[in-house]
């Protein structure tokens, strides 16, 4: 091995010429003394001055004994003097010194005979200051102590990066003895490991002076040939008192437990953050695909590369579903979210596709046993049971699939589909610390797609109960010709209770209705129904307006405490006139040829069901040419408007009288109505003629 402070050869032989000096003897301050056979000083080194007081000029030619010794102590040192003199034994000890101020100090001596080249006798003595000498050889022993007694591998390296010694530990650590580190490289005693960067941070050291702190290093030694440890270790340039550079010292900690617990809690910070954002995400709606989106997204990229939502067409269609072990899975793709640029995407199913997958495919397998399905790490052959058909199992391949997993979407006992997560860009594969992540997001995103799916269920059935209580086809009537639209509300908002309707009457009269019921869902749609039918049975009594809103008002408070509002027109085409009564309804608009389109000032009244407040009839004009146009509030109300502003921008649309009624009515809901509005609309748009 190289010595301290040469540089070393590729060999490992340490470099002929000079070394730089050390400091341990300027630490030690060591004094030079020579005395010849009288016990006379002969010789005196400047650091016999600094420890005994005495210049060279008042020592030299001095006997020793009387100058530096007490006269109690001059027989001795007279006896051990001679001893060394005439048999050559050399001496050591600590004796008291007498120092020039008079004080007396413990010296440490080391003293032996020399002989010249005539053969003249010389004792030659060698001084330091003993409490000097203790407290480094205390320091010594208590540095040898704790490396060798410390937990902690501790290494010296020389300038060359090899190895000068190595403590029990880093033995035991490396799984090499002492012997096998001496002289060697880290690289050869440590193949497993990655030395190239731990030499590159030495000699980054060496050069600089700047320690490397609790770096960490993961890798295998010899010791435990088949699992990864972690390291925390550090490096510190070593220097003498001279400042000359001897190498790096290396210490070295087995943080393997620490490194996997700190790994476990970050994995267990993260899946609390998507799950906080999961919580966050998804659900925000009642609508079917977009919490099945919410859940793709927040799945990609923190889970997977690519995320899809699939679930069991009997599902979305309302019924239970359960798989016998030979039976496919018909499912449909609601959601499918890819890393960007990911081109296992094209092997997915598109959303609102329906596809069929035979027993042996995995997703199968998942919805079937209701339990995750893990393949950490695909192969060729697992390719066909992953994709649905060969060519997207040839995509999948080219794409780079490595890892899969799926796990069922479930709610309320019953299996409703499977999230579906792929890596192709993630290095690593899932494991089970990502399955119960996985499932944790599936959990809770199962119970928003359930409720999603009865409330969509619901609301169709609420929507087809609406639908068949409204006429299809407004009739023919004398007089008028009659345009209608029902709008349902946005599809993340339950169905409402408005209607219209156009009934004809005895005498070629035909009556108006618009109304709206408060609520929303079955029980609206219903009580719609049951009111349009009084109102029907009601108007062919042909009674007033007015009366008819009473009779009305009495049948709705019987209806569970019901409200709506409405509005009732009859039309007398031989009059040319509208008798029109209000229930707390919106005004109609009246478009004139020539003239601008018009709200008609009626009392307001009361909705029905309140009851107790009587009703009136306003009879206004109604000539060949001119339209009614009654609406509910869906049409023109919004949260960031004033109601007042709505209704100029319904009043400025109705500019053009020979519109053709149809056309108006799209104008009307495709300029007023947003998609998303949370409530319905019904429309009436009725246009005055001539009598034949």
């Amino acid at each position: 091995m190289s010595a301290p402070g040469a540089p070393a050869t590729e060999s490992g032989e340490p470099a002929r010429g000079p070394v730089p000096p050390g400091g341990l003897l300027d630490v030690l301050g060591v004094a030079s003394v020579v005395l010849d056979t009288d016990g006379r000083i002969v010789l005196w080194s400047p650091q016999a001055e600094e420890l005994f007081g005495y210049t060279a000029q008042e020592a030299l030619g001095q006997y020793a004994a009387r100058l530096m010794v007490h006269e109690r102590h001059i027989q001795l040192v007279g006896k051990l003097f001679a001893d060394v003199m005439r048999t050559g034994q050399s001496w050591a000890g600590g004796f008291p010194v007498r120092h020039k101020d008079g004080s007396t100090r413990l010296v440490e001596f080391r003293n032996m005979r020399l002989l010249d080249d005539q053969g003249d006798v010389y004792a030659l003595g060698l001084a330091a200051d003993q409490s000097t000498v203790r407290r480094l050889e205390q320091d010594v022993a208590l540095s040898e102590r704790m490396v060798m007694q410390s937990p902690i591998g501790y290494a010296v390296l020389d300038t060359g990066l090899r190895y000068v010694s190595v403590n029990p530990a880093l033995e035991k650590m490396n799984g090499v003895p002492a012997a096998g580190h001496v002289g060697r490289t880290l690289h050869e005693v440590l193949p497993l490991l990655d030395t190239e960067s731990l030499e590159a941070a030495a000699r980054q050291v060496l050069e600089t002076g700047v320690p490397v702190i609790d770096a960490t290093l993961v890798g295998r030694t010899p010791a435990d040939p088949d699992a990864d440890h972690t390291w925390s270790h550090s490096l510190y340039r070593l220097e003498d008192a001279m400042g000359n550079v001897l190498g790096v010292a290396v210490s070295m900690t087995d943080i393997t437990e620490q490194h996997r617990a700190s790994v476990e809690r970050e994995a267990a910070r993260r899946r609390l953050a998507v799950i906080a954002d999961a919580s966050a995400r998804i659900g925000t709606t009642l609508e079917l695909e977009r919490t099945a989106c919410e859940l793709a997204e927040v799945a990609v990229p923190e889970l997977a590369d690519v995320a899809a939502v699939d679930l069991l067409e009997a599902v979305v269609e309302g019924r239970r579903s359960t798989l016998g072990p030979t039976e496919s899975a018909v499912i449909r793709a609601l959601a499918v979210r890819p890393a960007e640029g990911s081109e296992a995407v094209l092997a997915a199913d598109p959303p609102g596709q329906i596809a069929r997958y035979a027993p042996d495919r995995l997703v199968t397998e998942c919805v079937r046993t209701g339990e995750a399905v893990l393949v950490p790490q695909v192969k060729d052959e697992d390719l066909p049971r992953i994709a649905r058909s060969p060519e997207a199992a040839v995509l999948l391949g080219r794409a780079g699939l490595h890892s899969y997993l799926a796990v069922p979407l479930i709610a309320r006992g019953e299996v409703l589909g499977a999230l579906d997560l792929k890596r192709t860009r993630n290095p690593a594969p899932f494991d089970d610390d990502d399955v119960l992540l996985a499932r944790e997001l599936a959990a809770r995103a199962a119970v928003q797609i359930d409720n999603a799916r009865w409330y969509q269920n619901a609301r169709n059935t609420a929507l087809t109960l609406q639908r068949s209580l409204l006429p299809s086809h407004p009739p023919v009537t004398t007089g008028l010709e009659v345009a209608s639209r029902y709008q349902p509300a946005g599809a993340t908002s339950e169905v409402g209770g408005d209607w219209f309707d156009v009934i004809p009457l005895e005498g070629g009269k035909t009556a108006l209705v618009v109304g709206d019921v408060m609520g929303s869902g079955i029980s609206a749609a219903a009580t719609m129904g049951r009111l349009r039918t009084a109102t029907t049975t009601l108007a062919a009594l042909d009674l007033d307006p007015a009366r008819l809103l009473e009779h009305l008002d009495k049948t709705t408070s019987a209806l569970n405490h019901s409200i709506a509002t409405c509005v009732y027109a009859v039309h007398d085409p031989h009059l040319r006139q509208c008798r029109i009564a209000n229930a707390g309804h919106l005004p109609p608009a009246r478009v004139r040829p020539g003239r601008p389109a018009e709200l008609l000032d009626l009392p307001t009244g009361v909705p029905l069901g309140v009851g107790g407040v009587d009703f009136s009839t306003v009879t206004v004009d109604f000539d060949p040419g001119d339209e009614l146009v009654f609406y509910t509030d869906g049409l023109v109300e919004t949260r960031r408007h004033s109601l007042d502003e709505r209704l100029a921008s319904l009043l400025s649309l109705l500019d053009d009288p020979a519109r053709p009624l149809e056309e108006a009515c799209d104008l009307l809901l495709r300029t007023l109505h947003h998609p998303d509005n949370h409530d319905d609309v019904a429309l009436l748009i009725a246009r005055a003629q001539e009598l034949p």
